[in-house]
C-alpha cells in the first residue's frame, strides 16, 4: 500500500476527527462546493480506504476502546441501581460510598442552598440535591441496536419479486444512456 501525500493524507486525518467526509474535506483544503462529492471520491478510494482501515484498528488498539468495550460500557449503565446511592430516607449517601459505577456515568449533579428569612435574618435551612441520571431507555436502545434486537428499527418493506428479464432490460436501457 503506497503511503498518502498531500491533500489525501490530510483528509484521512481530518475524517478520523469526527468520521465526517464532507467537514474532513473542508478542513484538508478541499472547496467547500465541492466538499461532499470530493469526500465521496476519497471515501471510495482504495487506498483512503485502506489507510483509514489502517488507522482506526492502530486507534482501537493504543485505546483499548473497541465494541466490547463500548459494550461492557452500556451494560453497566442499564444495571445502575439507585439504591446504590440512596438511604432508605432519601438522603444521598456519602460519595465515597457510591459505586465507581454512579461516579462514571452520572450526567448531572445540582446543590442548591435553600434559604429561610431575608437580610441579616436569613439563615440557611437546608440542601437541595440533584442528580441526572443516562437515559436508560436511550440505553436500551444502543445495547438493542449493538446485539441486532429489531424492535428499535424501522420496519421497511421491499418487493423483491422482480423477474430475471426485467432486470436485464434495465440494465440494458441503463447501458444505452452511457
Amino acid at each position: 500500500m503506497a503511503e498518502l501525500t498531500g491533500k489525501r493524507a490530510l483528509f484521512v486525518d481530518e475524517y478520523l476527527i469526527d468520521l465526517n467526509g464532507t467537514q474532513a474535506a473542508i478542513r484538508a483544503g478541499y472547496s467547500e462546493r465541492t466538499a461532499n462529492e470530493q469526500a465521496s471520491r476519497l471515501l471510495a478510494n482504495v487506498s483512503v480506504q485502506a489507510q483509514l482501515q489502517k488507522r482506526m484498528k492502530d486507534r482501537e488498539q493504543r485505546t483499548e476502546i473497541n465494541a466490547d468495550y463500548v459494550l461492557k460500557r452500556l451494560v453497566e449503565i442499564d444495571q445502575l441501581d439507585v439504591l446504590d446511592i440512596l438511604q432508605d430516607d432519601m438522603s444521598f449517601k456519602p460519595l465515597s460510598e457510591w459505586p465507581k459505577g454512579w461516579r462514571q456515568y452520572l450526567v448531572g449533579f445540582d446543590i442548591a442552598e435553600m434559604f429561610e428569612g431575608s437580610g441579616d435574618d436569613r439563615s440557611m435551612v437546608g440542601l437541595m440535591k440533584k442528580i441526572k441520571w443516562p437515559d436508560k431507555v436511550k440505553n436500551l436502545e444502543l445495547l438493542g441496536k449493538h446485539v441486532n434486537v429489531n424492535a428499535f428499527r424501522d420496519q421497511v418493506s421491499v418487493d423483491v419479486n422482480v423477474s430475471l428479464s426485467e432486470r436485464m432490460a434495465k440494465a440494458r436501457e441503463r447501458a444505452s444512456k452511457d
